[in-house]
């Protein structure tokens, strides 16, 4: 089994959902360079950007991320993201079996409005997740300017 139900992960999972706890991010990595062993490897209060630094570029990794974002003057609003890095120095055979082994990862993180396949830490500039995040939301109060 890949561990992605431990209970580390579960309770990180919850915090980043939850409005009464700073954490705003985690990260899953795997445990070893061979075979689908999950650990929490990460969590943190600074946002995307902070994940983004943690990313590790000879491996593939999983995060998720609470972002609000302002619709106007009067409201914000929440959205999580899942992120599916795969570094660009991951090994062959790592990448190849992202695609499978992510289904574990989805099922424990699941509540999320987008997935983020990311391969270059510019994938996860907050002002496109941003606009993708609106885009998924429905009402867009910003009049389509992201």
């Amino acid at each position: 089994m890949s561990g992605a139900d431990a209970p580390e992960i579960v309770a990180a999972y919850d915090a980043v959902r939850s409005d009464k706890d700073e954490t705003n991010w985690l990260l899953i990595s795997y445990a070893s360079s061979v075979g689908d062993k999950l650990v929490l490897s990460g969590t943190g209060s600074g946002g995307l950007s902070e994940l983004a630094e943690h990313l590790d570029e000879a491996q593939a990794q999983y995060g998720y991320v609470r972002v609000q974002y302002a619709n106007d003057t009067e409201s914000t609003r929440t959205k999580f993201a899942l992120v599916i890095w795969i570094g660009p120095k991951t090994k062959v055979m790592r990448k190849a079996r992202v695609s499978f082994e992510s289904g574990a990862v989805k099922k424990v993180l699941q509540h999320h409005s987008i997935q983020v396949d990311a391969t270059d830490r510019g994938d996860l500039e907050e002002g496109e997740i941003v606009k993708r995040l609106r885009r998924a939301g429905g009402a867009d109060y910003n009049g389509g300017r992201g």
